[in-house]
């Protein structure tokens, strides 16, 4: 997707960035605060940018299937969120305040995984046929896949069911009651367990000479994994066919059922989201 590499000139415009700035406070998931600001920010990636770069990805690979497709998706995600971990440690082997500004990094870093790891998983959601604008359902799959195998098991608990397909039920049929509660645990199981390894992989790039890039690539390929085991498991197996008709589920949870035809039409018409 856009977010994830240089632009070509045939693609769509590239996603919003997610900017490093004081706003994001702390940079540290133990902190809620700042976890809430990071996962806002980052489901706020317009639908029809992801549509468009699956399209993309779907017109120069004609005869790939969707397991393919999404496979595409995967090496493009470990790219970023490796380069961006081996960014912050390059920083900190400059000689003349590079701990510093590699401390200054490390919130926007955060912030750049969780903007890359909600790319990628509804990239992953509209191969499936499902296209998600409503925040609140957004917010819930990218907990549940930045926890991997993990979140899978806590949304198929939630539904209770064993489906391995947990993902178009949160997604399209989960009512507001539960899907706020899987929220809440979502992230409290995410603060529990995800914040020391971030905190530790964020450490490490902050090794001096140089030692810290690799570790903060390793470290963050390792997060990069886990976040698209999550994916597997959460939305199940490829379908064998692109499908030919999309669930678009809006903001406030209505769902509708749209042509795939007509949904690309409707995604190239729709007006750009104001800048500023």
């Amino acid at each position: 997707m856009p977010i994830l590499r240089r632009r070509r000139p045939d693609e769509p415009p590239a996603l919003p960035a997610t900017a490093d700035d004081d706003s994001l406070g702390s940079p540290h998931l133990s902190d809620r605060g700042f976890l809430d600001r990071i996962l806002d920010r980052a489901v706020t990636i317009p639908s029809g940018a992801i549509h468009d770069h699956v399209q993309t990805l779907r017109r120069r690979n004609p005869h790939a299937s969707p397991a393919q497709i999404i496979g595409l998706l995967e090496k493009e995600y470990l790219r970023v969120v490796s380069a961006s971990g081996g960014a912050v440690g390059a920083a900190a082997a400059v000689p003349v305040g590079g701990t510093g500004v590699a401390v200054s990094l490390t919130a926007g870093d955060v912030a750049a995984f969780f903007a890359a790891s909600a790319a990628f998983s509804l990239g992953v959601a509209s191969v499936h046929g499902i296209e998600v604008e409503d925040a609140t359902r957004r917010r819930a799959l990218l907990l549940a896949t930045v926890l991997g195998e993990d979140g899978a098991a806590e949304l198929q608990d939630a539904i209770q069911s064993g489906n391995a397909a947990a993902a178009r039920t949160l997604l399209t049929r989960m009512p507001t009651t539960t899907l706020t509660a899987v929220n809440g645990t979502l992230a409290r199981r995410l603060l529990r367990r995800q914040a020391a390894k971030r905190g530790a992989v964020a450490f490490g790039r902050l090794a001096p000479f140089g030692i810290g890039a690799w570790i903060g690539v390793k470290g963050a390929r390792s997060l990069g994994k886990t976040v698209i085991d999550g994916a597997r498991s959460t939305f199940g197996p490829p379908p064998l066919e692109f499908p030919r008709v999309v669930e678009v589920v809006e903001a406030g949870g209505t769902r509708r059922l749209v042509d795939a035809a007509d949904r690309d039409a409707e995604v190239s018409h729709r007006p750009s989201p104001p800048t500023g």
